[in-house]
């Protein structure tokens, strides 16, 4: 095992130095420049991120809906939250080797068709119920792993050589932004339509079907393949995710991972139902502003992400929990005072510390896997990212003598304790991958 420092990692490790695998007889060219229309290759995943990220989070806003016309408990509407964690994970873990296997295009496209499918069973919900409403969750989680395994694997790829001449980096930044963007709009056009179109849990999910659709298109006509040698390994050996037991990943990003989703579901989810008493008729608008303030916010801090970065250190990773710990504190004071003006600091901290993690996470995925391990250790990294969105669900599954205050207050001591195992893996070597 090489004892080389982060600072000094091998080129081989940083994946957005090295090439992806093409075959001999394609023709040389430049391809970063832009076609005579404009279009960039990277551009037709990201749309498909977009679109199934859209579909992933137009639910959150719509709980309060669900409670109040069709009677469904808190504890239903979390679990409806959290289904697609039941597709998400599979999807991630599954996706990535099958993208290896096939390639990228085709299971980008099963992954929108799932999105399709999924949105389609939300939107009969109010008629068939409990089942229909699970199923379509969990369907559109399946897309969600798929657009964070496949796509931000396939954008990365797409953002260098020869398809494009963009800095180191930009691969993971222009994917989750595009992700983010998306799980943020998702929830606006969901809250507005429910708000003013009739029937309410009907036309959101028929706007996405037809998102999907569009977005079905560009993948087919736009998308470049980048795995055009698939090599002999079998579908079974490609589950195997070697880089997964790097030190690296284990003492930094994987107690980190679970805090970027459990961040946000704390800021849209658990905080709109501590300060509901104070909202009157407003609860479905100020549950959109929050989820778009927080995911927006995690837009923005991004840039500061990619400088906070650094090859040496985990600089980014713990500047990320320390905000986490900082939001949850909020929280719960949030839900000590019952104030909805407390709740938009809560949104924003957490908002920031999520953008700052998902990046600062994919910059040491990057760092850490192989060519052949990127998608396959993208789709881990993201499956324990989503972990944490099944905190709402067991806050509210919790017996009633534990109040959100106190709840939250063990929330934080459990970010500020990772933080600390965060920190104690500053300066982990990059190393062997598959060694200690």
């Amino acid at each position: 095992m090489s004892d080389t420092r982060l600072g000094h990692a091998q080129p081989r490790a940083d994946v957005e130095t090295s090439a992806p695998r093409l075959r001999a007889d394609l023709p040389s060219r430049r391809p970063w420049r832009r076609s005579p229309g404009g279009w960039r290759a990277w551009w037709a995943p990201a749309v498909a991120m977009f679109v199934i990220g859209w579909g992933g989070n137009q639910f959150t806003p719509l709980l309060s809906v669900y409670r109040a016309d069709l009677g469904f408990s808190q504890v239903d509407v979390d679990v409806f939250l959290g289904a697609y964690v039941v597709g998400l994970v599979p999807g991630l873990l599954l996706a990535a080797a099958l993208s290896d296997h096939f390639g990228r295009r085709p299971v980008m496209t099963a992954g929108l068709l799932a999105g399709l499918l999924g949105s389609a069973l939300l939107a009969m919900g109010d008629a068939e119920g409990f089942a229909a409403i699970f199923a379509g969750r969990a369907l559109s989680g399946v897309a969600v792993g798929i657009a964070m395994a496949v796509g931000t694997s396939w954008v990365t790829e797409l953002s260098r050589a020869p398809h494009d001449d963009a800095p180191a980096g930009t691969g993971a930044r222009r994917s989750s932004i595009v992700l983010s963007l998306g799980f943020a709009s998702g929830p606006a056009s969901a809250s507005l339509l429910a708000e003013w179109a009739r029937p309410a849990l009907v036309w959101p999910y028929a706007v996405h079907v037809a998102l999907c659709a569009v977005a079905l298109g560009v993948v087919r006509a736009r998308g470049v393949e980048t795995r055009h040698e698939r090599g002999d390994a079998r579908l079974v050996e490609r589950l195997r995710v070697p880089a997964a037991s790097h030190r690296r990943f284990l003492h930094v990003v994987a107690p980190m991972a679970p805090w970027i989703f459990g961040s946000a579901a704390v800021a849209y989810a658990v905080v709109p139902q501590v300060v509901a008493a104070s909202l009157g008729g407003w609860t479905l608008l100020y549950t959109a502003g929050l989820t778009v303030a927080t995911l927006v916010t995690g837009v923005l801090v991004q840039p500061l992400a990619r400088r906070l970065d650094d090859r040496s250190s985990a600089r980014a990773v713990v500047v990320s929990m320390v905000l986490m710990t900082l939001g949850m504190v909020l929280a719960a004071l949030t839900a000590l005072t019952g104030s909805p003006l407390l709740a938009v600091p809560v949104a924003l901290v957490l908002g920031a510390a999520y953008g700052i993690a998902v990046v600062s996470g994919l910059l040491e995925v990057q760092r850490i896997a192989r060519p052949d391990d990127l998608a396959g250790l993208t789709g881990v990294y993201y499956a324990l990212a989503y972990v944490g969105f099944l905190l709402p669900a067991v806050l509210a599954a919790l017996p009633g003598g534990f109040g959100y205050p106190a709840m939250l207050g063990v929330v934080a001591l459990l970010a500020l304790g990772c933080t600390a195992v965060c920190a104690s893996g500053w300066s982990r070597h990059l190393g062997e991958i598959g060694r200690g």
